[in-house]
């Protein structure tokens, strides 16, 4: 950083808490009056041990509750991804019916976390009269989560060979209802973001992320697509029901006709990405099969067979930020994981950070860094090596609450001197 610097530029720190950046998170500026000449991303603000849990909890269904709660807006996609990882090294098959009821749990997340974050996006660039149109909108997608699942937020739908619960053909008309709604009201979202002047203005040629930074840094999500790239685990390795639907993932140029790959063609993807979610939805109703929704649903049986299971599994699905990958270890005889490895879409996302701000205003990066809907309590990881001789420990909570304290004194003693 410091080869950037110059007569008349400094550094500033925007974050981790900061009335604009809502993430926890860094970012340290250099910057020559408005503009960015550099940045630095500083995560690990947030840690919470969520895998270290899972693999000591007693078996790997409990595992499942802590999945969905690593991100509370994914709050399928991580669990879809790890039960799909925990079947694959258990060689469980799950039955048809199952996987409809799955995507069509997916799929609603998509459309819930889209307008989470259209919202948030108009709240960045200061429209809020637009921020309480869409959240007003997204009550309708929480209203029929509830109604599916019993909770707003965390679904708790998913189950290693299937789901907890089935979505019966009495609930298909308000299902239906939501769908309608929400086709009803597209237009006049599609008009409020892409054709409002201010919108526009704050959006356009703004935190751009070429095509070519965009497969550099293996991007994911929207906001590789949003680059021209047409990447999308539920077309490029199909799952769940997708198989049956022919997924095509989307791009900007189907609305401008080209591609920039700035925090607008953000917004054309995702908004386009909702109404492929209700055609999902609506297909999965009308093609439902018949059957069963789980492969063993006695929890007895389920457990003996995992804890006979001998192998390794990788889950992956297209979560609304991007793919989600689990991977999972089980050995014979053992009931708990015998290793559990996260990799949510933001690890990837924050790569291209730098470039997407490097030559723009201040006044930009709350947008610019909203834009590719971050999540860092999805993100961090963490893992303490003793470099005397590489051996890696874990530290207690005790011994966390111990270092916390001498690290506040220390800074108090630098603040008073």
């Amino acid at each position: 950083m410091s080869e950037v610097l110059t007569k008349t530029s400094f550094t500033i720190p925007v974050g981790p808490i900061h009335p604009a950046v809502h993430e926890p998170v860094r970012l340290d500026l250099t910057i020559d009056g408005e503009e960015i000449l550099d940045v630095d991303i500083i995560a690990g603000q947030v840690h919470r041990g969520i895998e270290w849990l899972g693999m000591n909890r007693n078996n790997a269904i409990q595992s499942i509750y802590l999945a969905e709660r690593i991100c509370g807006i994914c709050s399928a996609s991580h669990p879809f991804s790890f039960v799909q990882a925990c079947e694959r090294a258990a060689n469980i098959e799950v039955p048809k019916r199952a996987e409809y009821i799955r995507t069509i749990v997916a799929e609603i997340e998509r459309i819930h976390s889209h307008l989470l974050w259209a919202g948030v996006a108009a709240h960045e660039i200061g429209f809020d009269s637009v921020f309480y149109l869409v959240w007003r909108v997204r009550e309708e997608i929480m209203d029929l989560t509830e109604y599916i699942t019993g909770h707003r937020n965390t679904k708790a739908m998913y189950m290693i060979g299937g789901v907890r619960r089935d979505i019966v053909e009495e609930q298909f008309p308000r299902i239906r209802q939501s769908l309608d709604y929400y086709r009803s009201i597209f237009c006049q979202l599609k008009t409020v973001f892409l054709d409002d002047r201010t919108i526009k203005l704050r959006t356009r040629n703004v935190g751009i992320l070429t095509k070519e930074n965009a497969l550099k840094y293996s991007v994911a999500g929207p906001t590789v697509r949003a680059s021209g790239v047409p990447k999308d685990v539920r077309q490029d390795q199909a799952y769940g029901a997708y198989a049956d639907l022919d997924i095509k993932a989307i791009t900007p140029d189907i609305v401008t006709g080209t591609v920039v790959g700035d925090v607008y063609d953000r917004i054309i993807v995702r908004l386009l990405e909702v109404k492929q979610s209700i055609d999902i939805i609506d297909r999965c109703l009308e093609d439902m099969p018949a059957g069963e929704i789980t492969s063993e649903p006695k929890l007895v049986k389920l457990l003996s067979t995992l804890k006979k299971a001998e192998g390794e599994g990788v889950g992956r699905c297209e979560a609304p930020r991007g793919e989600c990958f689990h991977y999972v270890r089980m050995n014979a005889g053992e009931e708990t994981l015998a290793n559990w490895k996260v990799r949510a879409p933001t690890y990837a996302n924050l790569m291209p950070i730098p470039s997407m701000l490097k030559g723009g205003q201040i006044a930009d990066v709350p947008i610019s860094f909203a834009s590719i809907d971050p999540c860092i309590s999805c993100t961090n990881r963490a893992i303490v090596v003793d470099i005397s001789n590489g051996r890696k420990f874990s530290l207690e909570n005790e011994d966390l609450h111990k270092l916390s304290i001498m690290k506040t004194r220390r800074l108090e003693e630098n603040l008073v001197s």
